[in-house]
């Protein structure tokens, strides 16, 4: 074990008494050296007493240098404020001397004191210096030698936090101000960002820590890009008031996904997120999964009377539930009345017992299976819980007069290629026709694409497996979604059951949509990896090709058509969608809600096609309707159902299309 190591990992108290005897001889010998200096010769008191008096002025300095805090700091992490201390204790050191051997008598000359000040501040100040530099020299070492894309605040924060960490020595920085470069910050020469990879390669640095937190994510984006063009490994640091608001607020981790969402978050209109929540009575289906458990605690900041979490899932409920209520008792406030119920949406009689024993008045739908792969070879599951469990909520809303009721939908929805997208569509269906229907509650949907750190979702995914080593995994290089947070997600469904008047689709402006395979590179470099590939073979992450999922599209949409309207809101458009008759989707549903009792894949399939359209050569996946096909010696899995209807699609009478 080394000297470093070893006063490392020795105890705090043995330290202290090592540093107090230290500093007792040092200060001995300044005072000693003080008298040298003046009178050109080692001089000791000779007379009575006079080693006891200055041994107690000693003394009284180790006490002076223990209240002003010097023995509590950690010599190799010391500051500026270690430094003053020290200079605090040596004057008031120097005037006790003094003024002691004023009254005692002993043979002082006045300039001894002041001599004996400046030898003992250097002592002892000194001493410190140099543990601390011989400590730093060893920790410097082993360290990733890096540069700092940034010369500001948040800039010279993450260099000054850098110096005492164990992993990056920071070399230099790199702005793009012109006004800085050139400049020296905090020791650290700051450089121009043109001819930056061969100013890396000549000081041997390996990673650059792009410090621009208050940078648009659009600019943070195209920097990145830049150095990863260059095969210059970058990550991401947010700022000290990032940290601490994401500290703060724990669940809330859309910060951290800025730069991978490509565009700046929606912003709320407060106003829309009140109307159908404050003082109300309101209801969340799923509310333990992501979606449902954010719509939550957004519903709680605006103070409904009372909100009932609705869910399946026991252990999830809890949660949510613990969570919710921690944070009515941190913010002291108890307004709103927070009930969790156990409860299948499948089960109407349930559902209905709910919203009428509570006179519920609002309903946000999140409860739904979504993840297309785990659906697809459900398929039973997936569409009683996706289609007939929308289906008889929206009957017991309908009976019961509920004022509001807002559909969770998905992208997948729109031309649907998956058992998943096509229930989901089914749901919009139903909603649009109870709508039209004359009831008296407001139906409406809000679609959106994929939510950013959600369960399932591919970004945790990828979090995984790049903390993980690799590789990475992408079904297609060409594929590519629509991203949003999932706050933006539940403030986009918040605000369009404000503004629905009744069967319209609500659709968030989500910018461009993102090629997954560039999300894996842009997380790989945001980790501070890189990529392995032929251009850089010595790269730490493989992306790995893995081909198209059954039921997975290249690319997705949000709206069927070009039938678009704004709202009052910029980012939030309504779509206008075709729809079916009541009574003809009655008949269908019907039969949905036969073949799953049967176990009827064909049946239910057929239906779907002509219901939804779109997915009609797509194959039956579900894993049991399979295995009994083969196990029955079928070798026609797709042989026609008798059970066939072929429902009339009416138009939207404000603009024409169809589905």
């Amino acid at each position: 074990m080394n000297l470093q190591a070893a006063g490392v990992m020795l105890r705090r108290y043995y330290k202290q008494i090592i540093m107090i005897v230290v500093d007792f001889m040092l200060l001995s010998a300044a005072l000693v050296f003080a008298f040298w200096a003046r009178l050109g010769e080692v001089w000791f008191p000779d007379q009575p007493g006079q080693n006891v008096v200055m041994a107690i002025c000693l003394l009284l300095t180790l006490f002076a240098f223990g209240r002003l805090g010097l023995y509590r700091s950690i010599i190799r992490y010391m500051g500026q404020q270690a430094i003053f201390a020290v200079m605090q204790g040596v004057f008031i050191s120097a005037m006790i001397i003094a003024v002691v051997s004023y009254m005692s008598g002993i043979f002082m000359p006045r300039s001894v004191p002041v001599i004996y000040g400046c030898f003992a501040y250097i002592f002892i100040g000194g001493s410190r210096i140099l543990i601390r530099a011989y400590y730093q020299k060893g920790l410097q070492i082993h360290k990733e030698r890096v540069a700092i894309y940034g010369a500001g605040t948040s800039g010279l924060q993450v260099y000054k936090a850098l110096l005492h960490g164990n992993d990056y020595k920071p070399v230099l920085f790199v702005d793009d101000n012109i006004a800085k470069q050139g400049m020296i910050l905090d020791s650290l020469p700051v450089y121009p960002t043109h001819n930056i990879s061969q100013l890396l390669e000549r000081h041997g640095i390996t990673k650059v820590l792009l410090a621009m937190p208050s940078v648009l994510p659009q600019r943070r984006q195209e920097i990145m890009r830049d150095l990863a063009g260059m095969g210059i490994a970058t990550q991401m640091v947010p700022g000290i008031e990032e940290l601490l608001d994401s500290a703060l607020r724990g669940s809330d981790v859309d910060s951290v996904y800025d730069s991978i969402l490509g565009r700046t978050p929606v912003s709320p209109d407060e106003q829309l997120l009140d109307r159908c929540i404050k003082n109300r009575v309101v209801m969340v289906t799923g509310a333990a999964g992501s979606i449902g458990s954010e719509l939550c605690r957004q519903i709680l900041l605006s103070q409904p009377s009372i909100l009932l979490l609705v869910d399946i899932n026991e252990y999830g409920l809890y949660r949510v539930d613990q969570e919710l209520h921690q944070t009515q008792l941190l913010q002291d406030s108890a307004i709103t009345e927070i009930v969790s119920l156990l409860g299948n949406v499948t089960d109407q009689r349930r559902m209905t017992d709910i919203i009428q024993s509570f006179s519920v008045q609002t309903i946000y739908h999140a409860a739904a299976y979504k993840h297309v792969p785990i659906v697809e070879n459900n398929m039973i599951d997936g569409v009683r819980n996706n289609v007939l469990g929308t289906w008889s909520l929206v009957k017991a809303a309908a009976d019961s007069a509920v004022e509001t009721f807002v559909l969770i939908s998905t992208d997948k929805a729109v031309r649907p290629v998956s058992m998943m997208g096509a229930s989901k569509r089914c749901a919009e269906l139903i909603c649009q026709a109870y709508a039209r229907s004359g009831a008296a509650t407001r139906f409406c949907m809000v679609r959106f694409g994929n939510v950013l750190g959600s369960s399932g979702s591919v970004v945790p995914l990828f979090f995984d497996q790049i903390n993980a080593g690799g590789p990475v995994t992408v079904t297609h290089p060409d594929v590519a979604r629509y991203f949003m947070t999932t706050s933006e997600a539940a403030q986009l469904v918040l605000q369009a059951g404000s503004m629905g008047e009744g069967g319209e689709v609500f659709v968030l402006d989500m910018g461009k949509p993102v090629k997954i395979m560039d999300l894996a590179e842009r997380m790989i470099s945001l980790l501070g990896r890189s990529v392995r590939n032929e251009r850089n073979p010595d790269g730490d992450i493989e992306i790995s090709v893995t081909g198209l999922r059954p039921g997975e599209k290249l690319y997705e949409e949000l709206v069927l058509g070009d039938r678009i309207a704004g709202t009052g809101h910029s980012m939030i458009m309504r779509a206008d969608e075709s729809f079916l008759e009541l009574p003809n989707l009655l008949a269908c549903l019907e039969q949905i809600q036969q073949g799953c009792e049967e176990g009827d894949c064909q049946t239910i399939k057929n239906i779907l096609s002509e219901v939804v359209g779109g997915f009609s050569e797509m194959p039956i996946n579900d894993i049991l309707w399979r295995r009994n096909q083969q196990q029955s010696g079928m070798n026609n899995l797709e042989s026609q159902s008798s059970a066939k209807i072929t429902p009339l699609l009416r138009k939207s009478s404000k603009k024409k299309g169809t589905d």
